[in-house]
């Protein structure tokens, strides 16, 4: 059920490619929720993903930006402004990949090349984000600004390789974009700390089926959902959390706060 919580609202939601995708949920929950939405992906995403289907069912226009570029942000900003026909309220990062995790290079056997571009892709692209937003100032007072992120960037998880190291710089990025913009615009920016989720990027960590049984028995609530998580950022973009910012906000069921279960006990536990 909607609740008009964006009516009116504009706003930019990056790295949907297909049905599986939290951004997609996002935007698809956006949308009912009574905003008006961009699109956007690199275009190599655009062309592996299913965008356009996205696109058509909740009338957005799709911009293709690569997100290590400054330009292609820029102009996905101001493009966006001229669509949407004025500043943006909320705007989703969702992006992230490792070709170190890809290729099956292990944390203490990295590609450093391959390296500088997961730190370039999955975390200075929120950087270069929100600087494009600025120098084009794109971003409307009280807007809000999420970007999703794993608690590997605080706890080893074997098989995550460098992707945490991204995930860590991403979470401190958004601190510090929240003081900066907060204090210029009252802008807030928060990132959200996501269960683990079977979506396309998420399968294709080695292990991962793994990562998302022991977090299921860890979680008192069970991991959460790609749709909830959605649910979870439109609150986040709406009025309700306008003092909500600089912070990474753990959505896991409780995985976070949880030291162990008899769940996880029992794996370990013998009859007598």
């Amino acid at each position: 059920m909607a609740h008009g919580l964006l009516k009116g609202k504009r706003g930019i939601i990056s790295g949907a490619l297909n049905e599986q995708s939290i951004a997609w949920k996002v935007a698809e929950l956006a949308h009912a929720e009574g905003a008006s939405i961009v699109l956007t992906n690199a275009p190599v995403a655009m062309r592996m993903g299913e965008i356009n289907k996205l696109a058509e069912a909740i009338k957005a226009p799709v911009i293709g930006a690569d997100a290590t570029k400054d330009e292609d942000l820029e102009k996905l900003f101001t493009e966006s402004k001229q669509h949407l026909g004025g500043q943006i309220d909320f705007v989703l990062h969702s992006i992230g990949m490792s070709p170190n995790v890809r290729k099956g290079r292990t944390y203490d056997d990295l590609n450093y090349e391959w390296y500088k571009q997961t730190l370039d892709i999955s975390a200075m692209s929120f950087h270069r984000m929100l600087q494009a937003s600025k120098k084009t100032d794109s971003l409307a007072e009280w807007s809000s600004v999420v970007a999703l992120s794993y608690i590997a960037a605080q706890r080893v998880f074997p098989g995550y390789g460098d992707m945490a190291d991204a995930k860590a710089l991403l979470e401190s990025i958004g601190r510090s974009w929240g003081y900066y913009l907060g204090m210029e615009k009252k802008v807030r920016v928060n990132t959200v700390s996501q269960s683990p989720t079977m979506t396309t990027a998420g399968s294709g960590i080695k292990g991962f089926g793994g990562f998302y049984g022991f977090a299921q028995e860890m979680s008192p609530l069970g991991n959460a959902s790609a749709e909830a998580c959605a649910n979870y950022c439109i609150t986040l973009f709406s009025d309700l959390t306008k003092y909500v910012t600089m912070q990474n906000l753990f959505h896991d069921g409780g995985f976070s706060s949880s030291g162990v279960t008899p769940q996880v006990m029992a794996h370990f536990s013998k009859e007598e």
